[in-house]
């Protein structure tokens, strides 16, 4: 004995009753990805760099972070609607010699075992005046202070990758960096001017 299906007629009463049942469903598989979600970009480490100076005594003292990661969802058309956050591994800062990178990491400075990671989390992104120019503002997180900031960046594209670059003073103090006898301004600048330059991969058109 054969076993029918349903009618073309009886196939949409099915249908009707599954969509008046589960009204989502067919919204769900209609609508696409959100612009957002669909530009999720990847950090190039290799390529990029976060470096800072301050002053010691007067002198220029330049170092770096080694270890970072970005995550950002950005379409630089519709910058209001992007998100990004950088994480930075505190140990793997670096002044080139060894004794300052074997103080930098201890409690009086940044404080690398209670404190491992540092952090930007934007809070919102809008188009500044110029090309391809924005001002992140968000809230800079290190040493367990948090304060909030603007960045300007600018993104610059060329052969498939976007490089964003931007520099802002933080006053080291306000995350009580330099602690003790160099929490003296007269030792230690209280400004610590900082840099960046982070390519990026995937990221849409400017």
């Amino acid at each position: 004995m054969r076993v029918r299906g349903p009618t073309p007629h009886r196939r949409a009463a099915l249908l009707l009753l599954a969509t008046a049942v589960h009204p989502r469903l067919l919204r769900a598989q209609a609508q696409p990805p959100s612009p957002a979600a669909a530009l999720v970009a990847a950090l190039v480490p290799a390529q990029s760099e976060i470096v800072f100076t301050t002053r010691q005594l007067g002198v220029p003292v330049e170092g770096r972070f080694g270890t970072f990661t970005l995550r950002i969802a950005l379409d630089p058309k519709k910058p209001e609607s992007g998100q990004l956050s950088l994480a930075i591994d505190v140990a793997s800062a670096r002044f080139g010699t060894a004794e300052l990178d074997g103080e930098v990491g201890k409690p009086a400075w940044l404080a690398a075992a209670k404190f491992p990671q540092a952090g930007f989390q934007s809070t919102a992104i809008r188009r500044a005046a110029g090309s391809g120019r924005f001002d992140v503002a968000g809230r800079l997180a290190l040493k367990g202070s948090t304060r909030e900031i603007v960045v300007p960046v600018t993104l610059a594209q060329s052969g498939g990758q976007t490089t964003a670059s931007g520099s802002f003073t933080l006053k080291r103090l306000d995350f009580l960096v330099g602690e003790g006898e160099w929490a003296d301004t007269a030792l230690m600048a209280n400004d610590v001017f900082v840099r960046f330059r982070l390519v990026i991969a995937g990221l849409g058109p400017l």
